[in-house]
């Protein structure tokens, strides 16, 4: 009998709270390999589905596709997730794209606008392409009813945003056009996700807002990842860094704990799950949920 997954909104309804896992395309078949190990970890956490993304500019597609067949060959019973921007590209290859996809074994799709390209500072929507996020949402609704689709939100603002108000009016159209469920930009300060939740709340916005984590392993590395996204590291956790210096294991310590008390605060307050930012790296996100005892580890 073909695999039934969880619908997303039912993901989230569980007696549990919903960990699911974000990768990315390796460039090397090297790198695929090592994150297939790293991969086994993970599953032992028992998510309730695994996301892969995709290069700046809808770079890497197929080796995003090329992940997503491998982990559904390796695990046909993991619900997986497709990311898809509108970048460069024309609402047949969306279709296309998502057709793809679909055959690989996805059966939901994290739905962005994306990026500008390299070199670019403003988006701007190729021929017969899609300018907004809540176009995409429409299009998968309109076109591909049975996929779940999960859109994102930004606790401390997307970064072209004018405002709070009109950042928070853009994700209730994308809401309204037939998200499923959203899953925030990391933050290190949980007052940023619960203040947003209260103003998603107060807007209108029904469906799960998932907070999203990156652990810090190494300061220089998150200090890049943040600046691109917008997101600040609070004062605190800088210092204790800094304190371990080029001592990586100590830094990796500070981050695991920081991002632990972060999850365990955030499922305490009500949050529906955890969607971790594994940078294909199992240890940290692992450590994380059994130390949590979010999930029971397979045997």
């Amino acid at each position: 009998m073909q695999h039934q997954p969880l619908a997303l909104s039912d993901v989230y309804r569980q007696e549990k709270p919903g960990i699911s896992f974000e990768l990315f395309p390796p460039k090397t078949d090297g790198g695929m390999e090592n994150l297939f190990e790293h991969l086994k970890e993970l599953v032992r956490c028992k998510p309730a589905y695994i996301t892969c993304t995709y290069g700046a500019g809808g770079s890497t597609r197929e080796r995003t596709l090329e992940v997503l067949r491998s982990v559904h060959a390796s695990y046909p019973q993991m619900p997986i997730a497709s990311h898809l921007t509108c970048v460069g590209s024309t609402r047949d290859e969306l279709r296309g794209y998502i057709r793809q996809a679909l055959e690989a074994g996805v059966d939901r799709i994290v739905a962005l606008r994306g990026d500008p390209p390299k070199g670019e500072t403003v988006f701007q929507a190729v021929e017969d392409g899609l300018t907004y996020a809540e176009e995409l949402v429409h299009l998968i609704r309109g076109e591909f009813p049975a996929l779940g689709v999960i859109v994102a939100g930004y606790p401390e603002t997307h970064p072209e945003a004018p405002s709070l108000a009109k950042d928070l009016e853009h994700l209730k159209r994308k809401v309204d056009a037939g998200a499923d469920a959203v899953v925030t930009q990391l933050f290190y300060d949980n007052g940023d996700y619960f203040r947003f939740r209260d103003r998603c709340a107060a807007a209108g916005i029904t469906v799960p807002i998932v907070p999203g984590l990156l652990p810090v392993t190494n300061l220089t590395q998150v200090k890049r990842i943040s600046e691109m996204c917008g997101a600040h590291l609070t004062q605190k956790l800088v210092r204790r860094l800094e304190v371990h210096g080029d001592d990586d294991e100590g830094q990796y310590a500070v981050g695991v704990y920081h991002a632990a008390r972060q999850a365990e605060e955030l499922i305490e307050q009500g949050a529906p799950g955890i969607h971790f930012y594994v940078l294909n790296k199992s240890r940290a996100a692992a450590l994380i949920c059994r130390a949590l005892a979010l999930f029971a580890p397979v045997d």
